[in-house]
């Protein structure tokens, strides 16, 4: 039996090294476990091919029952979480209250928002990766300005150090996890907005649950691992994707969304940089206000695009250098040859 789960393991770590998909490893295995049935059926009992493959059909009955259950256990589990995760996000729809009407009447008499684009501010779904130095003013932003829904991505907590340049936080919430921070302070800020915490160092393996259903993505982590993880898992969803990144006294951002003939994120940043190249803000330091800038120049860009405002930031990044007072914008273009969102593209969406 030993032998036979070990073959069943390999054929499993194979399939994802080939990024085989899961029903072609399922046919896989299917082929496997039949083999063996046949075998523990047809052969004699003393026979040295049936005692290297378990023996005796019942031990597999009772090991296939046990994977069954654990496998249906799995599938309510998840089925509970995803009801959870829609329960937890109320829809806000409706009309404005009194209330709303005063808070946002100066996004509603500008002609490019008015009515029609605060209720798409009210209605949309947004998720933030990251909740620190570019997450915490363009969280405040998207708060203040009446995005209906935020969810917020990140396993860390507060420290005294974030307080130089993270303002959605205090002294009073080091110690707290960031989200909850967050939450806290945005429900302080409009009590009109619904955020959605979420815990957790965002993974392979939970993505797509967490970006599935938004209607727009905004990236303010700052390591290249997350990035290109976000940026794939967006490409896949079809989603539009707003990402800013900072070091000491510059910053940049960018609109990236293929369906809409813009790039993707590994077309302009094919390859990350080589150890050293580009250091952490830990390391190479950051000007406290500089992620307020380029945290709240997403937050416009969000606004814009959500209300279909103006011109985004689509086929062009914004680069803006804080020590000389200089903005420089540059045209940015998909590659052909793009492993993420090509024709030809592995991870494209189908």
């Amino acid at each position: 039996m030993t032998l036979v789960l070990f073959i069943a393991v390999l054929v499993l770590a194979f399939g994802r090294v080939m990024k085989a998909s899961k029903s072609v490893q399922v046919a896989v295995l299917v082929i496997l476990f039949g083999a063996v049935f046949a075998i523990q059926i047809g052969l004699p009992e003393q026979s040295e091919l049936r005692q290297a493959t378990g023996g005796s059909v019942q031990s597999w009955v009772i090991l296939i029952v046990l994977l069954g259950v654990i496998s249906l256990y799995t599938f309510v589990i998840k089925g509970l979480k995803s009801k959870a995760h829609t329960a937890t996000a109320p829809q806000q729809d409706g009309p404005f209250s009194a209330r709303e009407l005063d808070r946002y009447a100066r996004h509603i008499v500008l002609r490019e928002i008015g009515g029609a684009g605060q209720q798409r501010l009210k209605s949309a779904r947004v998720l933030v990766v990251g909740a620190g130095g570019l997450g915490s003013p363009l969280m405040l932003y998207l708060g203040a300005a009446g995005v209906g829904t935020i969810g917020v991505v990140d396993d860390d907590t507060v420290s005294l150090s974030n307080l130089q340049r993270q303002v959605l936080h205090s002294e009073e919430r080091v110690g707290m996890a960031k989200v909850f921070s967050a939450q806290l302070a945005l429900s302080k800020l409009n009590p009109f907005v619904t955020v959605l915490p979420y815990r957790r160092r965002l993974s392979g393996e939970n993505a797509r649950d967490l970006l599935e259903g938004v209607d727009l993505v905004l990236d303010g982590s700052d390591n290249f691992a997350t990035r290109y993880l976000v940026n794939e898992t967006c490409v896949a969803l079809g989603l539009p994707l707003i990402a800013g990144a900072i070091s000491q006294w510059e910053g940049q951002l960018s609109l990236y969304h293929p369906q809409e003939g813009g790039p993707c994120y590994a077309c302009v940043f094919p390859t990350a940089p080589a150890e050293g190249l580009a250091p952490s803000c830990a390391e190479a330091g950051v000007m406290g206000a500089l992620p307020g800038v380029v945290g709240s120049m997403m937050a416009v860009e969000a606004i814009k695009f959500i209300t279909k405002a103006g011109e985004p930031l689509l086929g062009n990044m914004l680069i803006y250098d804080s020590l000389y007072g200089e903005n420089r914008k540059m045209r940015t273009e998909r590659r052909p040859d793009c492993p993420v969102c090509s024709v030809g593209g592995r991870r494209r969406k189908a």
